[in-house]
């Protein structure tokens, strides 16, 4: 009943005065503040003559949230003030009605148990109206009670205007709680904890000016959040204004004055306001403000609205949603909060609210629902508005509109969604479109290359995507987006034209690519194709087919099947078609040689997988290069005569590979050579190369590694995996400073390692698993950086070194030593039989950071059953 009554006040706070001692100084300052807050309240001289006024009080007083009663010191001399007192307090007990006492000038002692002058207007009361026993007694209870509780001294304060100043902070925050949005509101599902942090981070009783920037994806929930924190703490404030949709405000003719017209009005609270913006400020310079600038998307809105920050009080707010981050840096906020997606069971709990009008879904709809929550990614607004679609609908519907929301995005989403597209420019347009498109998961490096080759600038245009939220860089430099922008992305693609040979990408949406390739439409606008050929049947391509695609700057024939086979057939290419492509892939390349009009000063990225390939072209920066059969040798002139531009060579598993030219070392910038499977691989020429960081040689048939091998100054992953010919390591592999994994797995002729191994200095992993190691070195003792050891079934070795005090001086942080033995070695200090050991310490062997870890070493044995 308290909840319900609660919901449907007429009033915020009743006043209960005494009119003749606090009419016309306290109460009425404290009504006046009251209302300037925005606070309803009643007070006696508001009724209308002629009403009965012992009825309209008793209404007023129950239809109240907060009832503050101001005892002053002839309070107790007013039958009305007594009666009032008693039916407080029974709306206390009956509704949980708040009640606030305010000793104005009287000791709240005096108060309880009626003595000194306000004791004796009481006695004066009773013995004047000479009123029943039960009367009295109810008024007796109802002060003594009343006294009790927790309220506002003004003899605690030198100035009234401090008083009340608290009694209304105290006032609001308790109204926060009595209305405070319960579980009915849709808004805030999941955003609860959010606004408390929002809240927290703005700190309301700091007295520094504080700017906060709230920054997301559109759609994402921040202006909800916005304003509900603002809901929450605008009360504190003597001016607030929330202004929304400042974009789109200022977009209107006269946006700009309206927006000031009420931004001024509301913070001054005067409708009247003249739109002077010296005198004005100097008036809110002196107030503590808090102000919200909804949906900006550039720094000159801010400054055509209010200048600076420079004339606000200390203790006033800024709140700033925005799409844009550099729209906060410039502002130079104090704190930027990401919103990011709903968690699952809150995006299930908000779209059943709306689909369903419960806090679940109905039975037989929670797999559909979860399908839609797996389209809309926690995203409020796509949650919102799929709820609302799919209410009341049968689920044929259903299943036919996620389906549909596959290819299409919803109209409602997408005009949100688009706002931050429509504000990049062309370059930056390209940029996104590419990613949705073709690069979601790719290294930010490789990207990067791609779109300098194509003019786009990304160094600036991915920044500036990234500000907008409209990408994201993940930890491991992989550049990520929503999967609604990248719906976004290819919709917007899909609108450049109904027929897709008109359109710039094709990706995979294999209906639409499959009919370009195999009907030979494809036309001048295309610049991009990407297809999974796991997913389309055999395509006989036309010599022709490219010709016309003048523009193709990318190009991608892949396989997501393991063992995938190349479905695009074609006998020979028809010149020209391939003059623009930067990136060529195509699994199971079919042809003996690649395009003769690939232009090698633009091609970039180039990988035949699987293919048949014969000849390559020159000037390649990245060759995946698994050309299992005809490869025999890699022709000498074409591969290095452009040196600068290839970074990484990867020719894995190119059975037919027997030798390198002499010069493939001389690549001034190749980081990265991969040699894996090529198992007729004997020898390396030598190096010249410094800057080589990743070798790959596992399964090749090199023996032993070449004395130039020193010069690998930045090596830091070597893998010689499975190198079953390999049968010793040259000294100078511990000049390798930079060396962190080396990888001697498999190598079963390997007996012995480097005897000054331990000179290596970089944190190093290494794998010696399956060799035939004999003995492990002396000098490992010094090798303090050793991160991983891992000697599983190593049968040959005949000793381990003795780690010293159990790897004292050994960082056995992140450390880890693995090794399978028949014996525990004679230098574990604590040995024992059985299931369990007991270790006796000193007492302070803990202490003093003395304890780097421990060693353990166990023997299993199994009876034979048989």
């Amino acid at each position: 009943m308290a909840s319900s009554s609660r919901n449907n006040k007429k009033y915020d706070v009743f006043v209960s005065f005494r009119g003749e001692d606090t009419q016309d100084n306290f109460t009425s300052h404290l009504y006046s503040t009251l209302c300037r807050q925005n606070i309803q309240t009643f007070i006696d001289d508001q009724l209308n003559r002629g009403v009965e006024i012992s009825e309209s009080l008793v209404n007023a007083i129950e239809a109240s949230a907060i009832s503050v009663i101001v005892f002053s010191e002839s309070y107790a001399s007013s039958r009305w003030c007594l009666d009032e007192l008693v039916k407080i307090l029974e709306c206390k007990k009956e509704y949980a009605q708040i009640v606030i006492p305010v000793f104005y000038r009287v000791d709240p002692s005096d108060v309880r148990n009626r003595t000194g002058s306000f004791g004796d207007s009481f006695s004066k009361l009773a013995e004047r109206l000479k009123v029943n026993t039960e009367e009295l007694r109810s008024w007796r209870n109802a002060l003594k009670e009343a006294a009790t509780l927790s309220g506002f001294h003004s003899l605690n304060m030198r100035r009234e205007s401090e008083l009340i100043n608290e009694v209304v902070n105290h006032i609001l925050k308790r109204l926060d709680e009595v209305f405070r949005p319960g579980d009915n509101n849709n808004q805030l599902v999941g955003l609860e904890s959010k606004v408390e942090e929002i809240e927290s981070i703005l700190g309301v009783e700091s007295k520094d000016v504080y700017s906060l920037g709230i920054w997301g994806i559109g759609g994402i929930g921040k202006t909800t959040i916005a304003r509900a924190s603002f809901d929450k703490i605008s009360r504190y404030f003597e001016g607030s204004c929330f202004l929304e949709n400042v974009r789109g405000e200022l977009q209107r003719p006269g946006g700009l004055a309206c927006l000031r017209q009420k931004l001024l009005s509301n913070l001054l609270k005067d409708k009247n306001v003249i739109l002077d913006i010296g005198l004005n400020f100097r008036r809110l310079g002196r107030m503590k403000v808090l102000i919200v600038f909804d949906d900006v998307t550039c720094f000159s809105q801010l400054e055509s609205l209010i200048g600076s920050l420079d004339w606000l009080t200390p203790v006033s707010r800024i709140i700033i949603t925005t799409r844009n981050k550099q729209v906060l840096r410039n502002w130079g906020v104090r704190k930027i909060y990401e919103m990011g997606p709903l968690e699952y069971h809150h995006a299930l709990e908000l779209f059943s609210r709306h689909a369903f009008k419960r806090n679940h879904p109905d039975v037989g709809y929670e797999k559909l629902s979860s399908k839609v929550m797996k389209y809309a990614q926690g995203v409020p607004l796509a949650i919102k508005v799929l709820g609302c679609f799919l209410y009341k609908r049968e689920k044929e519907v259903w299943e036919s509109a996620i389906n549909k929301l596959q290819s299409i995005l919803h109209p409602s989403i997408l005009e949100v969604l688009k706002i931050s597209y429509d504000g990049l420019d062309d370059k930056e347009k390209n940029i996104f479109l590419d990613v949705a498109c073709f690069f979601q998961g790719e290294g930010v490096n490789l990207v990067v290359k791609f779109f300098n080759a194509s003019g786009f600038y990304p160094e600036i245009g991915i920044s500036v995507l990234v500000d907008k939220s409209l990408i994201v860089i993940d930890s491991y430099s992989k550049i990520t987006m929503h999967d609604l922008l990248q719906k976004l992305g290819r919709e917007i693609v899909r609108q450049e034209s109904i027929n897709p040979e008109n359109r710039s990408r094709l990706w995979q949406h294999h209906e639409d690519t499959y009919e370009v390739l195999t009907h030979n439409t494809g036309t001048e606008k295309i610049e991009g194709i990407c297809l999974d050929m796991s997913n389309v049947k055999d395509i006989h391509l036309n010599p022709n087919t490219f010709t016309k695609m003048r523009k193709l700057r990318f190009l991608k024939f892949y396989s997501s099947s393991f063992n995938g086979e190349n479905k695009c057939k074609v006998s020979y290419l028809q010149d020209p078609g391939f003059a623009e492509v930067k990136y060529f892939y195509w699994h199971g390349y079919p042809l003996k040689s690649l395009p003769s009009n690939l232009n090698a000063e633009k091609l970039l990225f180039l990988e035949v997988p699987g293919s048949d390939i014969e000849q390559l072209c020159d000037g390649v920066k990245i060759i995946h290069g698994a050309c299992k059969k005809l490869i025999a040798k890699i022709p000498n002139p074409t591969l290095i005569s452009h040196p600068n531009k290839l970074v990484i060579l990867n020719l894995k598993d190119s059975k037919s590979l027997k030798s390198l030219p002499a010069r493939i070392f001389n690549l001034e910038f190749l980081t990265k050579l991969d040699l894996s499977g090529c198992s007729k691989l004997k020898k390396l020429p030598e190096i010249s190369s410094s800057n080589i960081s990743r070798l790959y040689l596992s399964g090749t048939a090199i023996e032993e590694l070449p004395s130039s091998f020193e010069l690998l100054l930045r090596l830091w992953w070597l893998d010689l995996s499975d190198c079953k010919m390999l049968k010793s390591l040259p000294s100078i592999l511990c000049k390798l400073k930079s060396l962190g994994v080396l990888n001697l797995r498999g190598c079963s002729n390997l007996r012995r390692l480097p005897e000054r191994l331990g000179q290596l200095s970089s944190p190093i992993i290494l794998n010696l698993v399956k060799t035939n190691i004999e003995k492990i070195p002396e000098s490992i003792i010094q090798l303090f950086v050793l991160r991983h050891l891992l000697l599983n079934y190593c049968e040959g070795h005949e000793s381990l070194p003795k780690f010293p005090c159990t790897m004292r001086g050994f960082p056995m942080e992140k450390s880890h030593v693995v090794l399978a033995r028949n014996e525990i070695p004679r230098w574990f200090n604590f040995q024992s039989e059985g299931s369990f050991i007991t270790l006796e310490m000193p007492p302070d062997f803990f202490n003093n950071n003395r304890v780097l870890g421990f060693a353990f070493s166990a023997i299993l044995a199994f009876s034979d059953r048989h």
